[in-house]
């Protein structure tokens, strides 16, 4: 399905701690949302700039969008000290949450790429999670999906209007 699409763990690592710096600090921000956030900044690039942003995939979850590599990417986040994960039980339910430890590196990130991510932020950050799941149901790549089937990036060219972020109008 996405063959050509090959992960960049350093950027993908790099991504994630950018976000936990800019979102950590947010109540709502848990690891569902980060889940979220990932997946409409990767195939909102690809929408853009028909490439992958970290070479990350992901898989179609009751929830939403769920990146695969996203444990090992943490692991060695958390295993670098860059940030910390927070690991609580509200109700019955577990919520993981994470904050920043220092200053993220740019170094592997290029205006554009941090422009779609900010503008992700911006839009989708402050969504709970039961809102941004929604939201997410609603984006054609995980719609044509099944249960733990890998997302197609392809299908981004086929979004509803209100998921698309390139203007076709000049293609």
């Amino acid at each position: 399905m996405n063959e050509d699409i090959k992960l960049n763990i350093e950027k993908f690592k790099d991504v994630i701690h950018y976000v936990i710096s800019k979102c950590g600090h947010k109540n709502n921000f848990t690891q569902n949302v980060l889940y979220k956030l990932l997946y409409f900044i990767d195939f909102d690039y690809y929408e853009l700039y028909e490439e992958s942003l970290t070479g990350e995939k992901y898989i179609h979850k009751f929830r939403g969008p769920v990146p695969i590599d996203f444990d090992e990417a943490i692991n060695l986040l958390v295993n670098e000290k860059r940030i910390k994960e927070n690991n609580d039980i509200v109700v019955t339910f577990p919520k993981i949450t994470y904050h920043s430890l220092k200053e993220p590196s740019l170094d592997n990130l290029t205006q554009k790429e941090l422009n779609v991510i900010e503008e992700n932020i911006l839009k989708l950050s402050d969504m709970s999670s039961a809102e941004i799941s929604n939201y997410s149901h609603g984006d054609r790549p995980w719609r044509i999906s099944d249960d733990n089937e890998e997302l197609n990036y392809e299908a981004v060219f086929y979004r509803k209007p209100e998921y698309s972020v390139r203007d076709y109008s000049e293609i």
